[in-house]
């Protein structure tokens, strides 16, 4: 007999950021949300850390295993807090460790965004 517990999954709290550059003049809204994202990824250390993260195998990546970018652990753990507050990343502590996510909804919608709209 198991004594496993099935928890219900919950829904990532990722929003797509806006549409197509090309489809329509960007809201106040959604500039300010798109701003933040490109800023925090206009660090080459932020840079490095997300890439890190979402070439990771699985998805996901350990803290403890993208960690060499040069800086010291203080500094990793800021440049992985400013991912999070852009909407960049997503995390979760397992035991002593923190593994993070890229929301492959961030990548489609950062993808779409920069797409140029079919024309007719």
């Amino acid at each position: 007999m198991s004594n496993a517990i099935v928890l219900p999954l919950l829904e990532p709290e990722v929003e797509p950021c806006c549409p197509p550059l090309a489809e329509r003049p960007l809201t106040a809204e959604e500039a300010e949300r798109t701003a933040r994202m490109f800023k925090a990824l206009g660090d080459p250390v932020r840079l490095r850390l997300f890439s890190s993260v979402a070439s990771h195998e699985g998805g996901e990546a350990c803290v403890c295993d993208i960690s060499d970018v040069g800086v010291s652990q203080p500094t990793v753990s800021h440049h992985l807090k400013k991912l999070k507050e852009a909407g960049l990343l997503s995390s979760e502590r397992r035991g002593t460790w923190v593994y993070y996510r890229v929301e492959p909804a961030v990548l489609a919608a950062m993808g779409q965004l920069l797409t140029k709209a079919a024309t007719a």
